[in-house]
């Protein structure tokens, strides 16, 4: 199988993304609606199961909220089990850096009968700290001829023949598809000369399980979770160097490989570049940059989430309801940048998440 090259003119894109990390994240929230102080007061208890990496920024909203609701009290445990609290009906809030597990929603589902109710509440950091969700970065030898690839490229050479993906908790054969479409030498993708024959050397983090694969398995391989044998996994934690940097180190070390990490450490090592993507055959690529992730318009962009349990057909409880709206609003989004470990989200993808509190 042979694939025209995705070698555009995206140099300015690229360019673009690389400088970016130098620069102080400036977001405009004006097209995000204000909370008004006129908002209908609540009473109770919101009850929230949290994260060492979101604990902060819960703590910034509950104290904005509460000058506005002062007889709203809250119950906060951060655990490593987040979402054990709303299995069990001890939280009415889950919040998270990444998507539930399908474990976690089987667990939920095999209790309630019903999904958890999901809110994006953030998107994941591009480059600027540790700990902030960030979203993937595909990257290649800095000698590599290729600007870009596709999601189904990807798919091509980091996943494998597959019968079906997982939407959620289904399985679905719709994301089956045939090792014809496996892409394993650089000549595939339409390179010529030294690189046609040449195997495709590939590295990733935690292709097993985290917050990454997993979205290389939602976006990539449409809820498929067979990877490419091949692949040269390293897992994070436990290494004197990080598993972050060893991926990185071992692209820039091999002319004919290909990798997926953070930008953070990315854009550290000269010996590599980042590449675009693109969510279709025919474009348009969307290079790696604070800009692309504020808008979520790079495919492989993250969020931070919040679960709550709510019954088809039945309401949102007012004070749950009205916190979230809180989160949502221009002045929680503020809180966002506030805290610094996240980007606040646009206009659109606020008022998409406000809707399901209807």
């Amino acid at each position: 199988m042979r694939i025209a090259p995705l070698v555009r003119a995206t140099t300015s894109l690229l360019a673009a993304a690389a400088c970016v990390g130098s620069r102080a994240q400036n977001f405009d929230l004006s097209g995000l609606p204000a909370y008004g102080e006129t908002a209908p007061k609540q009473h109770g208890v919101v009850r929230i199961h949290d994260t060492e990496l979101t604990q902060h920024l819960v703590h910034l909203w509950q104290d904005r909220f509460l000058k506005i609701h002062p007889l709203v009290r809250y119950s906060e445990y951060t655990v490593p089990a987040w979402f054990s609290g709303l299995c069990a009906g001890t939280a009415d809030l889950a919040v998270t850096g990444h998507d539930a597990w399908r474990s976690d929603l089987k667990a939920f589902e095999s209790i309630y009968g019903y999904p958890p109710l999901e809110i994006m509440i953030a998107t994941g950091g591009f480059n600027l700290r540790k700990g902030n969700t960030p979203g993937l970065i595909v990257f290649v030898h800095k000698d590599n001829p290729l600007a870009g690839l596709t999601l189904d490229q990807l798919d091509g050479i980091f996943g494998a023949e597959r019968s079906g993906g997982w939407v959620g908790t289904k399985w679905t054969t719709d994301a089956a598809r045939g090792p014809e479409k496996n892409i394993r030498t650089w000549g595939q993708l339409g390179l010529t000369g030294e690189w046609a024959d040449r195997p495709i050397a590939i590295f990733g983090i935690d292709a097993t399980l985290s917050g990454w694969s997993g979205l290389v398995q939602r976006v990539v391989f449409h809820g498929g979770d067979k990877w490419n044998p091949a692949i040269h996994e390293l897992v994070r934690g436990g290494a004197e160097i990080p598993a972050d940097e060893q991926i990185v180190s071992s692209v820039a070390a091999d002319r004919f490989a290909i990798g997926f990490s953070f930008m953070r450490v990315v854009e550290k090592n000269s010996g590599v570049k980042p590449l675009a993507l693109a969510r279709e055959p025919a474009g348009p690529l969307v290079a790696p940059s604070n800009e692309s992730f504020y808008a979520r318009t790079y495919p492989l962009v993250t969020a931070v989430y919040i679960y709550l349990n709510r019954p088809p057909g039945q309401p949102v409880p007012p004070r749950l309801k009205e916190f979230l709206t809180y989160v949502l609003s221009r002045d929680g989004q503020r809180d966002v940048v506030e805290d610094g470990m996240f980007i606040p989200l646009i206009p659109d993808a606020a008022r998409e998440q406000l809707a399901k509190l209807q």
